[in-house]
């Protein structure tokens, strides 16, 4: 049954590298596949394995991402860096880390699709070409959605299995948690494209600030973020308490749309249509597919296997866990393999003697900030691939490698670094 189970999760695999917009139902298929073979039963799956309070954070959030965006305040954010900045090449850098920070709280593809046409129009403007901005707002967001339990689905992911709370993730045990670490990455990031940006961009321009909508969403993006520290301190983990209150906050949000707003029922409908479902039905056959391979004792094994080849070397195994991480998910969804890997990094961690931390945010630092590696190692790549593309440009593989590759090397080793000394 080990090997049945081993070559149905390596075909889910391979049909999400080959076809990746089909990834939800090769991951659909593959746990209905498990459930017939009865590896798990039905009822376990659902109750145990899938995690509803993640996929309840990860509900709300986007309908409070996508109504954030409605209201233009980020785009007003934008405008009124421009207009402060002392010339066109600072402004940009400071847009690109603004846009990294509203990823922190916001959905990374809806981040770059808010800040695009921002970045389109001021390249306009300075008459150069937007390919190095775009690719600037894509791998900013992957970067700082790492940063926050709200973030991005890997790091829900992380912190349900952790235990980790919304303030875990900036001060655990009296020392600088995953945040900071990711600011780490990002200072050098800002720093990679400033030296970029400003030496060809010293002129300033005036431009017209885009008015905002309303404060609301930003009222219920706050009250999300600050539920969420004030459950911290009650509940370990993504509790329902936490799931509950994202919900209810993208309900509340949904209802002001439509009501409030006077955008009606049916615009109402069209938004929640448009959210990330795809990836919501790829989590939950993930669950099930990632639970059972556990349940049939598949990641013991390889528990063992990373044990041999590591030995007794701490560092070898920190440099392996971050540089296997960076590589595959430039390549692959880094969901899977996150759910795979965090239990056999927690284990090879403990059996090394060392706190699983060290090893666990090394696969998460890897496996988030490897997806800015390729043009398709995240989604907020493809769209922006996609965005320049509907502007006549072009960007293949080899162009994207020649920003993503020393933007990847550089942020991921500055933030490693930070990590092994402060959790060695």
């Amino acid at each position: 049954m080990k090997w049945i189970v081993l070559a149905i999760t390596a075909a889910m695999y391979a049909a999400v590298v080959i076809f990746p917009a089909k990834k939800a139902w090769a991951a659909l298929a593959a746990s209905g596949l498990v459930l017939i073979l009865r590896v798990v039963s039905p009822v376990y799956a659902v109750t145990t394995l899938v995690n509803w309070n993640v996929l309840m954070i990860y509900v709300g959030s986007l309908v409070l991402a996508e109504l954030f965006i409605y209201s233009r305040v980020p785009a007003r954010i934008a405008d009124n860096i421009v207009t402060c900045s002392p010339n066109s090449g600072v402004a940009i850098v400071v847009i690109l880390v603004i846009t990294g920070l509203i990823s922190a709280f916001v959905e990374n593809v809806a981040t770059v699709l808010v800040m695009a046409p921002i970045a389109l129009a001021l390249s306009s403007k300075l008459k150069i070409n937007p390919t190095l901005f775009m690719i600037g707002l894509a791998v900013m967001a992957n970067l700082q959605g790492t940063a926050t339990l709200i973030g991005d689905p890997p790091s829900m992911i992380f912190a349900s299995f952790a235990g980790y709370g919304f303030n875990d993730f900036f001060v655990l045990d009296g020392r600088l948690s995953i945040f900071f670490i990711v600011q780490t990455g990002m200072l050098a990031g800002a720093l990679y494209f400033y030296v970029s940006f400003s030496r060809s961009n010293k002129t300033k321009i005036a431009i017209e600030k885009e008015p905002v909508l309303s404060m609301v969403p930003s009222a219920l993006l706050m009250l999300m973020i600050a539920g969420l520290a004030a459950s911290s301190f009650f509940h370990s983990g993504i509790s329902l308490v936490s799931g509950l209150l994202v919900v209810s906050l993208g309900l509340a949000g949904f209802f002001w749309y439509a009501f409030i707003r006077r955008e009606g029922i049916p615009k109402a409908w069209k938004m929640i249509k448009g959210l990330d479902w795809e990836t919501i039905l790829f989590l939950v056959g993930i669950f099930i597919v990632i639970g059972a391979v556990s349940e049939i004792g598949l990641l013991d094994d390889l528990v063992e296997v990373l044990k041999t080849v590591v030995g007794g070397n701490v560092l070898l195994g920190y440099v392996v866990i971050v540089v296997i991480s960076v590589f595959i998910s430039g390549f692959v969804d880094n969901v899977p393999y996150i759910i795979a890997m965090l239990p056999v990094t927690a284990e090879l961690a403990r059996a090394l003697g060392l706190r699983p931390e060290l090893y666990m945010f090394a696969l998460l630092i890897g496996s988030c900030l490897g997806g800015n590696l390729t043009p398709f190692g995240a989604s907020a790549n493809i769209v922006a691939v996609s965005i320049l593309k509907k502007e006549g440009i072009a960007l293949g593989f080899p162009g994207w490698l020649k920003v993503g590759l020393p933007f990847t090397f550089i942020t991921t080793g500055a933030a490693a670094l930070l990590l092994w000394f402060v959790w060695q």
